[in-house]
C-alpha cells in the first residue's frame, strides 16, 4: 500500500512526518530516500515530534547514527558516506534494528541488502516546476 502526500513547505513535511510517526511502534524501520536536499532530515525532524522530542535534529552524516531520547528511542542513520552495507555491522546495526526504538535510515537504498523485508519506505521527490519547496512524499509499507 502506498500513501502519497503533497508538501508545499518544510512545515507541511514536518506535519506529515509527525502524523506518520504517531502510527509507528518500537521495532519499526523507516527507510528514507530522495535527492540531495529533498527534505529527508526535515522529515525526521517532524517525525521525532510525534514522540515528544524537543531537541535539534540534524543529519548524522559523519557520525552515521544519532540517538534521540524521547518517549521511546529514535535512531537516525545517514548512510550516504558508507562504502558498503557491511560497515553498518561495525556500529552494531542489529542492536538498533532489533532494539526497543524506531530506526530512521537516510539514503537507505544503499543498504537495502541488510535491512529486514518488513519496513516502511519513504521517498521524497522535488519538482521545481511546481515550486522550490514543493515535495511529493510517498510512504510504502513493505513485508
Amino acid at each position: 500500500m502506498i500513501q502519497e502526500y503533497i508538501s508545499n513547505n518544510i512545515a507541511d513535511t514536518k506535519s506529515i512526518a509527525c502524523a506518520f510517526g504517531k502510527t509507528l511502534k518500537p521495532g519499526d524501520i523507516v527507510c528514507l530516500d530522495g535527492d540531495l536536499g529533498a527534505g529527508k532530515t526535515a522529515f525526521v525532524s517532524g517525525f521525532v515530534k510525534a514522540f515528544n522530542y524537543t531537541g535539534y535534529v540534524n543529519s548524522p552524516t559523519f557520525a552515521i547514527v544519532s540517538e534521540y531520547i524521547a518517549d521511546l528511542p529514535i535512531y537516525h542513520f545517514d548512510v550516504y558516506r558508507l562504502n558498503n552495507s557491511d560497515e553498518l555491522f561495525d556500529i552494531g546495526l542489529d542492536e538498533y534494528l532489533f532494539g526497543d526504538g524506531i530506526c530512521l535510515i537516510e539514503w537507505a537504498s544503499k543498504v537495502m541488502d541488510v535491512l529486514p523485508k518488513q519496513r516502511y519506505e519513504v521517498f521524497i521527490a522535488k519538482d521545481d516546476t511546481m515550486g522550490e519547496d514543493y515535495r511529493k512524499i510517498q510512504i510504502t509499507k513493505r513485508g
